[in-house]
């Protein structure tokens, strides 16, 4: 047996196991519609697969609790499958191969806009050759404006916003912040991390001309173990702020060198609220580490507490509170979508995705037909010790918390788009 099939009969062997969960609540007594999650669940980004996983099980196990899919004929149930990436595009190309093998009716990605990049171009010369199992792409986190614009796509579909839309909502705050006059701009090589940097060097231009850019800086995605050297140079630099949009190791490894090198600025960031950054900058972090981000658990509502203790209640594990509101949503509206169209044949779904509006536990969005990019309400937050005034809640047992300092309606986080997008005849 070859190397590669006994790693495919792995796969689906582990799978069986690990999706008990999601099939246990399945009460549609039609054929399963599949979910296929393509993600790292090993290597440097493991932890941020598998908190993604446990956010779309949740969402799934909803669906299937209400009677799954109602669909002409009868209910369907959601099933979540996943695919390991490690982190590798081809690796994520071939477990895309892998999903539409098993039948698979949508692919969910985004922990990498250079994968996504590819699994756009891979979808659409797909269900250009086999209309007869087309499948949509639902995108939850890879945030770099060129897929929505340059390369959109008709059957893709972006839930976060994307990273000219954060560093906006960033900037909301910064551009106040007379603490800041200089600042280290530091992030990721890749598509993703060169589009944040790019832009905020733009936007700090137009709002804040009298911050000083006194680094600007891209190092290797998933790779550097010791920050130290980064830090050092951030604390000589004389920078007051640094803006990254680093996440997963890349951002709790470099905030701990930061701490260490007794960096006393603040952090600008899109990920800071989550997996492992605010237990590691600690103390240090209270007033100085700024996020962005679709939703919070500190925002200050009683629908919104009641969506975080529900989440919390189903994973209590410690450390495992890594909740995404726009991934509810995401799940949410593919099912609307699939009601709508009567059915989950790729193209008619993707047609009533470009039409969807959802609401969960406050929060609302509707996709932009335009460009398929989801817009919806942004919070930025700034972290806090746990019980202080809007902190009711810790991140990951750190006991600190991010208190929603900025709301930026949908009217207001909107972008322009240059997207032209080519639709199926």
């Amino acid at each position: 047996m070859g190397t590669k099939m006994r790693r495919r009969l792995v796969l689906k062997s582990t799978a069986a196991a690990l999706f008990a969960p999601a099939l246990a609540h399945a009460q549609g007594s039609g054929a399963p519609v599949k979910l296929a999650m393509v993600e790292a669940l090993s290597g440097a980004f493991a932890n941020t697969g598998e908190a993604v996983f446990r956010n779309l099980l949740w969402a799934v196990e909803r669906v299937n609790q209400r009677g799954g899919l109602r669909l002409p004929g009868g209910s369907r149930p959601l099933v979540l499958a996943r695919y390991d990436s490690k982190g590798s595009t081809e690796e994520a190309l071939s477990g895309l191969r892998a999903a539409i093998d098993d039948g698979a009716h949508a692919v969910l990605q985004g922990n990498s806009s250079s994968v996504a990049a590819a699994l756009v171009e891979a979808v659409n010369k797909h269900n250009e050759r086999e209309p007869s199992r087309q499948l949509v792409y639902l995108n939850y986190s890879a945030v770099d404006p060129i897929l929505t614009n340059e390369r959109c796509s008709f059957w893709h579909f972006r839930f976060d916003a994307h990273a000219d839309m954060r560093m906006a909502a960033l900037m909301q705050v910064l551009r106040e912040d007379r603490t800041v006059r200089s600042c280290y701009l530091i992030g990721q090589d890749y598509s993703f991390g060169q589009a944040v940097l790019r832009e905020a060097r733009r936007q700090l231009g137009v709002l804040r001309p009298d911050v000083q850019v006194v680094g600007d800086e891209l190092h290797p995605l998933g790779r550097i173990k010791d920050f130290m050297p980064y830090a050092a140079k951030i604390k000589a630099s004389g920078a007051t702020a640094v803006v990254t949009g680093n996440w997963g190791n890349d951002l709790t490894l470099l905030v701990k060198a930061a701490r260490e090198v007794g960096f006393e600025g603040k952090f600008y960031t899109f990920y800071g609220n989550a997996l492992g950054a605010p237990a590691a900058i600690g103390e240090a972090g209270v007033g100085r580490v700024i996020a962005v981000a679709d939703w919070l658990p500190n925002v200050q509502t009683a629908q919104s507490e009641a969506f975080y203790r529900a989440f919390r209640q189903r994973f209590p594990r410690p450390g495992d509170d890594y909740v995404h509101m726009r991934m509810q949503l995401m799940v949410e509206a593919f099912a609307q979508a699939a009601e709508t169209a009567g059915g989950v044949a790729a193209a008619p779904v993707a047609q009533a995705l470009e039409r969807v509006s959802v609401s969960l536990a406050g929060q609302s969005g509707a996709m932009r037909a335009s460009d398929h990019q989801f817009q919806q309400t942004l919070v930025v937050g700034v972290m806090d010790r746990q019980g202080e005034p809007g902190v009711r809640f810790d991140v990951e047992g750190s006991g600190y918390g991010f208190r929603v300092v900025r709301v930026i309606a949908p009217s207001q986080a909107e972008q322009p788009t240059t997207c032209k997008m080519p639709r199926p005849a």
